[in-house]
């Protein structure tokens, strides 16, 4: 079979990369060195067009599969890498076959969890990251994917605001189903539990976790947020016919945790005047659909609700309270969001992506006013946030093969010096 390139890569280049040598044998002029995660495959990073791409060496029919799975997932808008194509017919220079190779984007601004966990960390990003995780398991799981072998090593994390957003990276384990049963969706946590408690005592026993850390509880902190989150969106509730205002409170909730109720099933239950009222169909990502159709943003969903957040301070602070809501986003952009971004100098713009950096910009109003007693105003904080902080960030360039000296790892923050790696 000669050699064939299925799927949708938009670079022509990548049909020229030394598919004759096994991954293991890629010459180092066509690599991206980056930090990777424990995996049964070998994965390489290549730089292509400015564009990165991971790819992993694997047998045709899981390549295949994979590549499929990742694209329903896509569709289904689910958080997961990109799938970019599918290498076949690969030989040798002996004319001996070579397993399949899948590609995906690489994912920007993505950090691997063991950059994440190592040294000292506090307690509230491990929190954090926790939250991630469940948040995807769940998304996940609503959609129907079964995962199969969830764990940090399958998973990387962009900043999300103060938070982070997790992505699914190996669905080679996973099934797509029209709905999980109870059992496929216990079983899949069950799963994810036991491997994650391996990783802890894995990176514990490497002395690369703080020793405030319990592997185990760690493990199991993860196991109750899912079952909390799941239980949340998907529970009945039992109101009473005039306590329909409990109904809203149910709808802004789910709002506040970044879902969308597409639809409520309500039933009377027999024999009472009591309602039974269900989520029947529930959306991730109700803030980050609100400021896209607002601006044209597309960001992360805790980004979103920040930027959201300053729209409506904006809205009162310009006196526009009762002006419809498309001009005021209109005009915030064009006033607040756009100036801000553009006035970072143009060798720093790689450092963090536009979102992010205004969130920390407003992060460093916040905390400049408290020093001060009184508001420093947009402007003043941006000043000090590009000479204090944004010079000192690692850079996104970085992931191309460059390493930030000692004194600019020092001068980051714990949990953010890791910024600009990922992993496969």
């Amino acid at each position: 079979m000669p050699l064939q390139l299925t799927g949708a890569p938009g670079d022509p280049d990548l049909i020229r990369l030394p598919w004759q040598l096994p991954l293991e044998e890629w010459p180092e002029h066509h690599l991206v060195t980056l930090p990777r995660g424990i995996s049964r495959h070998i994965v390489r990073f290549v730089r292509l067009s400015g564009h990165v791409y991971a790819i992993k060496e694997i047998s045709k029919r899981y390549a295949q599969r994979e590549y499929q799975l990742l694209w329903d997932l896509s569709r289904h808008d689910a958080p997961a890498v990109e799938p970019v194509a599918v290498v076949t017919g690969r030989v040798d220079a002996a004319g001996e076959p070579l397993d399949a190779a899948l590609i995906t984007r690489h994912l920007r601004f993505s950090l691997p969890y063991r950059a994440m966990l190592s040294g000292t960390l506090r307690q509230d990003t491990l929190v954090r990251l926790l939250d991630a995780l469940a948040v995807l398991i769940v998304r996940l799981h609503l959609t129907g994917f079964y995962w199969g072998d969830c764990s940090l090593s399958n998973t990387l994390f962009r900043r999300d605001a103060g938070a982070f957003a997790a992505y699914l990276v190996d669905a080679e384990t996973g099934e797509l189903h029209p709905v999980l049963s109870e059992g496929q969706r216990l079983h899949d946590i069950d799963v994810a539990h036991m491997n994650i408690y391996g990783e802890m005592l894995d990176l514990s026993a490497g002395g690369f976790l703080h020793a405030s850390v319990d592997p185990l509880a760690f493990a199991d902190q993860l196991y109750e947020r899912y079952h909390r989150l799941w239980k949340e969106l998907t529970q009945e509730e039992i109101v009473e016919d005039v306590e329909w205002h409990l109904i809203d409170q149910r709808i802004r909730r789910l709002n506040s945790l970044g879902f969308d109720v597409a639809e409520m099933m309500v039933r009377r239950k027999a024999g009472t005047a009591r309602l039974v009222v269900r989520p029947k169909v529930v959306d991730a990502g109700h803030h980050q659909r609100r400021l896209l159709r607002l601006t044209g943003l597309d960001v992360e969903e805790n980004q979103a609700r920040r930027l959201l957040n300053d729209l409506d301070s904006f809205r009162v602070a310009k006196g526009l309270r009762h002006e419809d809501e498309a001009i005021v986003a209109h005009r915030w952009l064009a006033e607040t969001f756009q100036p801000t971004v553009g006035a970072i100098p143009p060798e720093l713009r790689g450092k963090l992506e536009p979102a992010q950096l205004f969130h920390e910009v407003l992060d460093h109003r916040w905390f400049m006013s408290e020093a001060e007693g009184g508001d420093v105003g947009l402007a003043a904080a941006l000043r000090s946030y590009i000479d204090n902080v944004l010079v000192f960030k690692p850079d996104e360039a970085a992931v191309i093969g460059e390493e930030p000296d000692d004194e600019t790892v020092a001068a980051a923050e714990p949990e953010t010096r890791a910024v600009d790696v990922t992993e496969g």
